[in-house]
């Protein structure tokens, strides 16, 4: 079973469940693309980097050939996140790391594209739904999550993010995506 990115459901309110999630590591990308094609523009450099395309912690690449510790394969996680970008156009797609690794212990990846990033801890309030990986999809779920927390009386921070947890060839009636929008 793919591990999860962890969290703890705070309240359960109509529309939404407002969480906590703890501080995480990301292994991340940006791309200049629509939303529906930044996923698969930004997948093959997160993939590679999870695959091998990356160096141990502490591993210096003028060393002796022989004496280089070999790339380390990181198990695929779930969410992969798509965070639109102020400047339209423009995404943020990262894979959430193993809980087991942290900043000091995670592999450098190869390819400077892709970067690794600790997440602060952060408040989010996350509404699930079901269907197509669209921008259609995205910003009418995102709405009416602005819409629901706004309601409860809390404060939106800005834009919100796109959290996919099954490949691209289950069925789109089966998948299970979620929009979470960080609040105050």
């Amino acid at each position: 079973m793919t591990e999860q990115q962890p969290y703890q459901v705070l309240a359960v309110l109509p529309g939404f469940e407002l969480r906590n999630y703890p501080a995480h590591l990301v292994a991340q990308v940006t791309v200049h693309s629509s939303l529906e094609a930044a996923g698969n523009t930004a997948f093959r450099y997160l993939f590679g980097y999870i695959s091998g395309k990356n160096m141990p912690s502490g591993a210096n690449p003028s060393q002796n050939p022989a004496d280089v510790p070999l790339p380390v394969k990181i198990p695929m996680t779930a969410p992969v996140v798509l965070q639109p970008q102020p400047l339209e156009g423009t995404y943020t797609v990262a894979f959430v790391l193993p809980e087991t690794l942290t900043p000091n212990a995670a592999p450098a990846p190869d390819d400077p594209a892709v970067m690794i990033v600790t997440m602060p801890a952060s408040r989010g309030a996350a509404a699930s739904f079901s269907g197509r990986w669209t921008s259609r999809n995205y910003l009418d779920h995102a709405e009416a999550l602005g819409e629901a927390v706004e309601s409860a009386g809390l404060t939106l921070v800005g834009l919100p993010r796109f959290a996919l947890f099954d490949p691209p060839y289950k069925p789109w009636f089966l998948r299970r995506n979620e929009v979470v929008q960080a609040v105050e």
